[in-house]
């Protein structure tokens, strides 16, 4: 049985995803992020999802650039896959289906 706290970074990072994916252009800055994630209940310091982001890129689901000193993560196919459940990752949570 998982630990709960793996049980909420899955989640988390499902959450991420899931906030690219419905975003202009599959992207977003970080401060919008982490104001969206407080929304769904993920209240995280900007180091734990800088942390997040960097797991997710390292792992082929989200592309990280910088601009003018702003990091802004963009969803990369895979990314929007395991968004929508069409493949799973380890280390992501599996979307529920729709009601």
């Amino acid at each position: 049985m998982k630990p709960f706290t793996q049980h909420v970074a899955e989640d988390r990072r499902l959450m991420i995803l899931r906030i690219l994916s419905e975003s202009g252009e599959y992207r977003a800055n970080i401060y919008l992020i982490q104001r969206m994630l407080a929304n769904v209940g993920h209240a995280v310091s900007g180091d734990m999802l800088r942390d997040d982001l960097a797991w997710l890129e390292q792992h082929g689901l989200v592309e990280v650039t910088t601009t003018a000193g702003l990091e802004i993560p963009s969803l990369i196919s895979r990314g929007l896959d395991a968004a929508l459940g069409r493949t799973r990752v380890p280390g992501v949570a599996r979307p529920m289906p729709e009601a």
